[in-house]
């Protein structure tokens, strides 16, 4: 590729042969994509933002200024194994967001589709997220970190390794998460507490007032009774209309290693 005569790619932008640039894509002054870097249809890369090795983006993806992708997992059992970075289609990544490549663990750190990912939050290695994901200033995510769909973690956020975020779950800022957050609840603090639903994301995602109910019911027997959690989890199940949202979240506690003890 010569990006002298490509339109769209600025001549000071540094590209691997080996890179493959879809169509009307955007890259910036002194961008370095290095070998193995796939770049989607319409995707914009930001002045000095760097793509290192074996990165995958996929269509109209912002990349901000100096973000820094497919950089090497900060692990000391990774030895050089070929690994992977995935963005999906339409997120946002901004200025000096910084996501590794996994270990041989899982081979790929993973954004999923339609996700937000703002300044300085860096994603270590053996990430996953999925879909609509949002995460502010200044968070990091330790290795081995599940994010499930919709979930919106704030800023400066620490977040231990192999931990899980439930799917419309919403971190408040500057929280330490040590443990795992169920799906459909609110978390702040350091230690980390819950305060009841999510319920004003999940109004605005258009759940039904039925399901809120019952999530709110499930809620109260699992963290605002006088049962241990296994209990409040078994009377939820006997008491509890076991809606798909319910079950999961009820399967999530009773899936969760870290423990969701807060």
């Amino acid at each position: 590729m010569n990006a002298e005569i490509t339109p769209g790619i600025h001549p000071t932008a540094l590209i691997d042969p080996s890179a493959e640039i879809g169509r009307d894509v955007e890259i910036g002054p002194w961008v370095i994509i290095g070998p193995q870097v796939t770049v989607g249809d319409g995707s914009q890369v930001s002045a000095r933002a760097t793509l290192e090795r074996n990165v995958r983006i996929g269509e109209r993806v912002r990349v901000g200024i100096g973000a820094v992708l497919g950089g090497d997992p900060q692990d000391l059992k990774y030895r050089g194994e070929e690994t992977w970075v995935d963005i999906g289609d339409d997120t946002v990544i901004r200025e000096y967001a910084t996501i590794n490549r996994a270990t041989a663990h899982s081979v790929t750190t993973k954004v999923g589709k339609h996700c937000f990912i703002m300044s300085y939050v860096h994603l270590a290695h053996d990430c996953l997220l999925e879909d609509h994901v949002m995460i502010s200033n200044g968070t990091q995510l330790a290795g081995h970190v599940f994010v499930e769909d919709h979930a919106i973690i704030s800023g400066l956020c620490a977040i231990h390794q192999f931990v899980r975020i439930g799917r419309h779950s919403f971190i408040g800022g500057a929280s330490r998460v040590p443990q795992d957050v169920p799906p459909f609840v609110r978390a702040v603090g350091n230690p980390l507490k819950l305060f009841g639903l999510n319920s004003v994301g999940l109004q605005r995602s258009g759940f039904d007032e039925a399901v809120l109910r019952e999530l709110k019911r499930a809620y109260r027997f699992c963290f605002r009774s006088d049962l241990n959690l296994s209990q409040g989890v078994e009377q939820a199940r006997a008491e509890v209309e076991l809606v798909p949202e319910v079950q999961q979240f009820l399967e999530f506690i009773e899936a969760s290693r870290r423990g969701v003890g807060f």
